[in-house]
This record gives structure tokens, sequence and C-alpha cells, in this order.
């Protein structure tokens, strides 16, 4: 898994007319010039998701991820990552930034027995914004259930709530289990009471338990395809 990012042209000096940033469609021109390029070598773009790109070569895969100008490359073959870094760089100029170890906030560490993914700094910076690093741990991600548990007094200020539930929600692709629970108060954003609050809360202390906690990929095990539909 290799990250790469678009560079300037070296020793040369251009007169800015105008900054391609400033542009409404800059990251869609570079984008539709990137994804046609792509499709010119080989490469086959996902319906689930449009940024994601992937190409089988005999017995190996190489998968291509663009987020705005940053690119992931992962294959089962390194010869295939180097081939592709060379095209591009002769086609984009590009700055390879070698082994993936942080993206969109996923740290990223590697060892011989396979890969651990775990957004620790992403949660410390939940907790600092929520003014929580000093909360006492705790080991379940919900509270039990009390005579106030349904208390229907408003708070005061919603926003704050409503953004500690989309960076929660961001957090559960490596904290699978405080999906339900996130869920479950992501249904009360416009209109939280003291008791999703305190709720949030939780949750937060809940996290603060265990920072480093993520996925972890085994090189070892066994890939078992599943997956799950309503019985209705």
């Amino acid at each position: 898994m290799h990250f790469i990012r678009s560079s300037s042209w070296s020793h040369q000096v251009c007169h800015l007319t105008k900054s391609l940033y400033g542009l409404k469609q800059a990251s869609r021109q570079w984008y539709e010039k990137l994804a046609s390029y792509l499709l010119t070598i080989g490469f086959i773009q996902s319906q689930a998701d449009n940024s994601l790109f992937i190409k089988k070569i005999e017995k190996s895969f190489i998968a291509l991820l663009v987020y705005v100008e940053d690119i992931i490359l992962i294959s089962d073959d390194m010869h295939e990552i180097n081939i592709m870094k060379n095209l591009l760089n002769v086609t984009f100029k590009i700055k390879d930034l070698g082994k993936l170890k942080y993206f969109l906030g996923l740290e990223i560490a590697r060892t011989h027995e396979g890969s651990h993914l775990c957004q620790k700094k992403y949660a410390l910076e939940i907790l600092d914004d929520a003014g929580m690093l000093g909360a006492k741990p705790t080991t379940t991600p919900m509270q039990k259930k009390t005579e106030n548990m349904f208390e229907e007094v408003d708070i005061h200020e919603p926003s704050s709530y409503r953004r500690l539930i989309e960076r929660l929600l961001y957090l559960v692709n490596t904290r699978p289990e405080i999906c339900f629970v996130v869920q479950h108060l992501s249904q009360f954003v416009q209109k939280p009471t003291i008791h999703h609050h305190r709720a949030v809360q939780h949750v937060l202390r809940y996290i603060k338990a265990a920072l480093a906690q993520g996925l972890f990929y085994s090189k070892n095990s066994v890939l078992h395809l599943k997956a799950f539909t309503d019985s209705d």
C-alpha cells in the first residue's frame, strides 16, 4: 500500500495569472483527466465508489483510490505498484510519499503479523474539542437505564451535539462496537435533550478508555466474504 501525491514541475518558474485552486471546477477537471487516463490503461471504475479504480493482472490485482490530489495504491504485487507509479509520474508528475501511515484521520501500523488501523489522533481531537480529556473512562459505550432516561429538557447549543455526532460517525470506521449507540443518538440531532448529550459524553468516556483500539487485518487469516440481509 503506497501513498503518492501530485507534484509540480521542478526547476521551472511560472507566472501565475489565476490560481487553479480558485476555480470552482478545478478538482473536477483534475479528477476527470485522471479517471479517463486510468480507464485507457485497463482500470475499471467502481460503481459503488467512483473514486475507486481496480485492475486485474493475471494472478494479481491493483487498486487505486483517489481523494482530491492524493492517491493510494494497493496491490498484492510490489512490481505492479512500481510500474503504476512510473506511469503516473510520466503523465502527471507525482510525489511518492512511501508506505501509507496516515490518511484522513486513519493511522496504519504494520507488523510481520498484519496491519492495524486506528484513529487515535482523531479520537484525541474529539475529546479535546469536547473538553473531556480529563474525563473518567468507562468500560461500556452505553449508559444504564435510569429514571431520568427520557428527560425532555432541550440543550442550549444543539450545534455542539450535532458536531460530536458527525465526528463519531467517522470514528465508527475503525470502532464498529460504537456503531449502534452512535446511530441511535444520530436520530436526535434535530432536537437533542440533556439526556442525549449525557449519552454522547458517555460514549466519549468509553473511547478514552481505549484510544488506540481499532481493526487488525492479519496476513495469515483466511478471507471469507460474508453478507447479511433482513429476512423480510
